[in-house]
């Protein structure tokens, strides 16, 4: 393209925190749909960015996902930054937890995915899953949370393995914690003391994406995991 951006990329969450740094990685390379749910907050980057337009969908609405995927027919990033962190030990979560957080975090990505498979094989593209450190090691107090992410690692590896012949490339980035209206829930159901300094950035979850994304046609960035260096 005469400006730059080389292909078309939907980033999901992208209203704020992680997404939001991944659209504005992805804005100088690629034209945008921002995916979300918070209109105003779409309206207000895709303001900031040169080529991008709001795509306000809710994921787990299956009539709406498949109405707002119909017209697109090639994709050439498809960024799963959208999630939820439902937190409680195995004793004190009921169904409705274990159920909400594998919806938004797992059921949606898988569907969403399905639906734009045809778009993004017809581009040779590239899906990026924003997992966490949960989907690699569980801990105490963690688990419908950890489960979800678990399930999307395996997902992940599934779509690889079926879809690496056909082009198409699967990279799970695993953040540790980083600094996010999230993270700032999570800290507080866990009653400790938020301290932004000690977190990882958006921004620098941002460029691993870019990295994967931009990395050369030879090159498949499987995995990529970050943790925030001690201070």
């Amino acid at each position: 393209m005469a400006d730059g951006r080389t292909g078309l990329a939907l980033v999901t969450g992208a209203s704020r925190g992680i997404g939001a740094a991944v659209a504005r990685a992805l804005a100088p390379t690629h034209r945008l749909l921002l995916g979300g749910r918070d209109a105003d907050a779409l309206e207000r980057l895709a303001a900031e960015l040169p080529d991008a337009r709001p795509w306000p969908v809710d994921l787990t609405d299956d009539a709406a996902l498949a109405e707002a995927t119909s017209s697109l027919d090639q994709l050439d990033v498809l960024v799963h930054s959208a999630g939820v962190a439902g937190l409680g030990t195995v004793a004190e979560s009921p169904a409705a937890v274990w159920r909400h957080n594998l919806e938004v975090n797992t059921v949606a990505v898988v569907e969403l995915t399905r639906l734009l498979l045809p778009a993004l094989r017809s581009a040779r593209g590239h899906v990026v899953f924003l997992n966490s450190g949960q989907g690699l090691s569980a801990r105490a107090g963690w688990g419908p949370y950890a489960a979800s992410k678990f399930a999307l690692r395996a997902y992940a590896d599934v779509l690889r393995a079926e879809e690496e012949i056909r082009g198409l490339r699967v990279t799970t980035v695993y953040p540790g914690r980083t600094d996010t209206e999230m993270q700032e829930a999570v800290i507080a159901h866990e009653g400790g003391e938020y301290t932004p300094e000690s977190y990882l950035r958006p921004e620098s979850v941002a460029a691993a994406v870019h990295a994967a994304v931009t990395a050369g046609p030879d090159a498949h960035l499987t995995e990529l995991t970050l943790r925030p260096r001690p201070r």
